[in-house]
């Protein structure tokens, strides 16, 4: 099947990762990729140039939704359909935004920032893009969570507003899912954990990471898809791991 593919936040790390992987993808006909700023996607504009009939960029500042519907307009101009949706932009640290290990650290900026980004992007883009996820091939909404979102899961604390962040992340594609299967039956909305991908978000936290467990951006996106080529309408609703595991929430 000839597939329609958007990557939100293609500039670096694991969405560029996705975008490399799909350029040799023969089954993909057109490939949209967002960007934020020009000095930070070099990789993928020259990519564009390499595959001018398949890949189209698109600068996009997720926390602006007027950038988000721009973006799904111009992309209703090009195609008639999206089968596949990932969205990959999160924020770890930047400048002065690091993790907190503790109550004293929190900023309620800091807090705001975290949702801002790694949060409500994804429910607006689940908003606008639905008439092109809405026909009657399977299409795939996709956004890349992290297992310390997991409440269940979490043992050790800390890291306040990434772990909320995303744990509020998880309850809107939850909520999204249920919506969708009322009114995009053939849609399939799921969380991603990739794992502790060799990026720039992660490297400030990699000392105590065993190698076998630091993945490559090749490998991580190699194993996502892979999870994502084999789902079925049931999985719908769903957090999986990067091995394709459930999650608990």
């Amino acid at each position: 099947m000839v597939k329609n593919i958007l990557i939100i936040g293609a500039s670096q790390g694991i969405g560029n990762g996705f975008v490399q992987q799909l350029l040799t993808d023969t089954n993909v006909h057109h490939l949209f990729a967002t960007y934020r700023k020009e000095e930070t996607a070099k990789n993928l504009l020259s990519l564009e140039s390499l595959y001018p009939h398949k890949l189209t960029t698109i600068k996009v500042n997720v926390t602006k939704e007027n950038d988000i519907e721009q973006a799904t307009q111009y992309i209703k101009t090009q195609v008639d359909n999206l089968h596949l949706v990932i969205n990959c932009v999160g924020i770890l640290h930047e400048d002065n935004l690091q993790p907190e290990k503790s109550l004293k650290h929190l900023n309620a900026d800091n807090l705001l920032r975290y949702f801002q980004v790694n949060t409500i992007p994804s429910a607006l883009w689940a908003k606008h893009l639905l008439p092109l996820l809405k026909h009657s091939q399977r299409s795939i909404f996709a956004s890349i969570s992290a297992k310390v979102g997991s409440i269940e899961d979490n043992h050790l604390g800390g890291w306040y507003g990434y772990r909320a962040s995303k744990a509020a992340l998880n309850m809107l594609l939850k909520n999204i899912a249920i919506e969708y299967s009322r009114v995009s039956k053939n849609t399939i909305v799921i969380a991603l954990h990739p794992g502790t991908t060799d990026t720039q978000l992660s490297a400030p936290f990699q000392k105590n990471v065993p190698q076998e467990k630091l993945f490559s951006v090749s490998l991580c996106t190699q194993q996502l898809l892979s999870v994502i080529e084999n789902l079925t309408i049931k999985d719908s609703g769903k957090f999986f791991s990067w091995d394709g595991s459930n999650l608990p929430w």
